[in-house]
This record gives C-alpha cells, structure tokens and sequence, in this order.
C-alpha cells in the first residue's frame, strides 16, 4: 500500500515556506523604489545595498548546512525563522540609508540558513517512498508566493503609496510562518556526530560537484533573465509594462510542470526529468532572444518555466540521492550554493557584457551557456550521477 504523502506536517511545512517566500517575494520588487524615494539613493547605491542581501545567504548556506546535520533540526529551524521573522521589524527601524543596508545584509543570512533549514525538515517528514514526489510538490509554495506576491505588493503599494504597510505586512506574514512551523512534528533521529576532522564535505557535498557545475550554468542564464529582462524590454522590444505579465506566465509555466513531473519523480525518472526540463529551458532562452516580438517574449517566458520547474526538483532530487541521510542539510545548502553563486555571475557578467555589446549579445551568451549546460549534462553529468547514487538512502 501506497504511503500518504500529504501528511499533517508536510502540509504544515509546505504553508510555511509559502509564507517565507510571501514575505520575501512581497518587498523584492519595492524595495529599489523605497530607497529611491525615502533616501534619495541613486541607481548603483541601490544595486550595492540589495546585493548585500545575496551575498549574506551565499555566504550563510555552507554553514547552515552542517548545522542542520549536526543540531537538532527543529530548534535550528525556529532560531532561523525567529530572525528571519524579527529583521523584518529592523526595516521599519532603520532611519538612514547605511542602518537600513546593515539590516538588509544582516537579513540575508536567517534567510539563507531558513531556506536550507525548512526544506531539510520537509524531507525528514516525507514518507520515503514518496520522498522524490514530495520535493517536486514542496517547490510549488516557492512558485506561488512568486506569483501572488510581487502582485499584492505593487497593487498595495499603487493604491496606498505607503511603505511602512508593505512591512507590517511581510512582518505578520512571516510571524504567521514562524507560528506554524512551531507546531509541526520533526521526526526524532539520532544525530550522527562526525569524530574525523571537519573538512570540506561536512559544508558542501563533495560528491555533487559536477551536478554543482550544471546547476550553476543555469542559475548563471535565469540571473541574467530575471536581472535585465525589464531593461531589455524596453530598449530592445519596446515593452514597458510587460515584465509583470512574464513573471506571471514564468510562474504558471513552474506551476504546471512541478505538477506535470510529480509522476516521473515518484517513479525516480530524475535524470529524464532534468534532461526534459534543461531542453525546454534551453529553447526558451533561444527563442527569446532570436525572436524580439511578442510571440518570442511571452513563449520564452512559458517555456522557461516549464523547463526551469522540470529541472530544478529533479537536480534537487539527485542531489539529495548521492547524499546519506545525515548530509541532506548539506545537499539542500549545496544545491543553493551552486544556484546562488551562478545568479551571482550572471547578474555581473551580464552586465558587464550588456554594457560593452548590448543586450541581445548578453541574452545569446545566456543561450550558449545553457547549451553548454545541457552538453555538461548529456556528456558526463548524468552518468556521474547514476554511478554515485546512493539506494534507500
């Protein structure tokens, strides 16, 4: 018999983690505007006070990872979400451009160890035999709150004007993350206490290097896009109030397919998974530079999505599969390490590139690079992964 997958603390997790996101989804897109506005801060201070965000959770993710694996799970993630919940607080605080940068970095890091934390906590109460299903369906808060979010922060933030409401908001919305993952019940396990020197696989998961590589590529491509699409439009297609539009589409694209893939990955098909999905990333990231309309611009965005929510539960699924059962922090933390720092490139060497040759020369690197990706793939990476893929772990 089949076992039940949604599960009372599944579900409860999966709420919490919309919530997270909610509360993170609901200022990103205001806040340039908010420093605009109440600071006076010019377009380069406002990149370098927001990426201080990133960099803080970058930094954060190999540590959370061994402390997920080392400490209890349960008390290491309500530490995580209670900072996570009390920074919000620390917005509404911060009278001077510079306090309000300290705060934004400082908040980074609960974020980046929380994000490790709670996804970690989801696998420990998924039963196992739909533990691959499970992770697919977990994305799907992530690609909600993406979608509803940014759009309840743009229309309160059009009718009100107020930006004190839109952090009260993410404050309470967090708080009511933090309270339900309070009561969610973590299986209790023994904590394997690792007597050899640290070394570098108790931070990053060692044996997940090339499937790291991979997914970097591919962070390095939706870095780009979600970095320079707002920009591109407008320069190169005219567009000037599209970019709400994409997203949307971009979510309902990763909304269908994480439903679309749950079969296959219950099944274990991770490999086909990944291999469908980084295909149809790979010609909607073509077919949006080769075709500048309409047609191009909102199919690349479906098409993306689709591919992009194939790809990453089932990288994600592999990741957790070459892992023992006392390393899944450390593949969750690993998997966010490669993402995070290919986002990173892609946001600068974008740039650097848009700037020297213009846009359409970043976006058709953008597309080279995720054929490089799905080359990396078919050449060696899935292979790699099948040859150390540990079963029934």
């Amino acid at each position: 018999m089949m076992e039940r997958l949604w599960n009372r603390n599944y579900i409860k997790v999966m709420v919490a983690n919309f919530a997270l996101f909610f509360a993170f989804y609901l200022l990103t897109p205001l806040l340039p505007l908010y420093l605009s506005e109440r600071f006076g801060a010019t377009k380069d201070v406002i990149g370098i006070v927001l990426s201080g965000y990133t960099i803080a959770a970058l930094i954060i993710r190999p540590f959370s990872g061994f402390v997920v694996d080392s400490f209890d799970r349960k008390r290491v993630l309500m530490v995580c979400f209670f900072f996570f919940f009390a920074f919000f607080a620390g917005y509404l605080a911060a009278s001077t451009l510079l306090l309000f940068a300290i705060v934004r970095t400082l908040h980074g890091m609960p974020f980046g160890a929380l994000t490790v934390a709670n996804s970690t906590v989801a696998i420990d109460v998924l039963p196992a035999s739909r533990r691959s299903e499970g992770i697919g369906y977990y994305g799907l808060s992530n690609n909600l709150s993406m979608a509803l979010a940014p759009t309840v922060g743009l229309y309160i933030y059009h009718e009100t004007g107020n930006f004190t409401l839109l952090f009260w908001l993410a404050l309470v919305v967090a708080g009511i993350g933090l309270w339900v993952d309070q009561t969610v019940e973590v299986p209790t396990k023994e904590i394997v206490k690792n007597k050899e020197k640290l070394s570098l696989d108790r931070f990053f998961l060692t044996r997940s290097w090339l499937m790291a590589i991979n997914i970097l590529l591919f962070a390095f491509c939706f870095g780009v896009l979600s970095n320079y699409l707002a920009i591109y439009g407008k320069e190169v297609m005219g567009i000037t109030s599209g970019t709400g539009t994409y997203f949307m589409l971009l979510s309902i694209g990763l909304f269908v397919s994480r439903l679309q893939g749950a079969k296959s990955l219950r099944e274990g098909r991770l490999t086909q998974n990944a291999a469908g999905g980084m295909v149809l990333s790979f010609i909607g990231y073509t077919l949006f530079v080769a075709c500048p309309n309409m047609v191009g611009y909102y199919g690349s965005a479906i098409l993306i999505g689709l591919g992009n929510g194939h790809m990453y539960p089932a990288f994600l699924n592999m990741f957790v599969s070459v892992a023992h059962h006392n390393e899944r922090g450390t593949a969750n933390s690993s998997i966010l390490i490669a993402w995070d720092a290919g986002m990173g490139l892609g946001i600068l060497i974008g740039g650097v590139v848009s700037e020297l040759l213009g846009y359409t020369a970043a976006f058709w690197t953008v597309s080279v690079v995720n054929g490089m990706g799905v080359a990396l793939f078919f050449a060696a990476t899935q292979k790699y992964f099948l040859q150390r893929k540990i079963v029934n772990n």
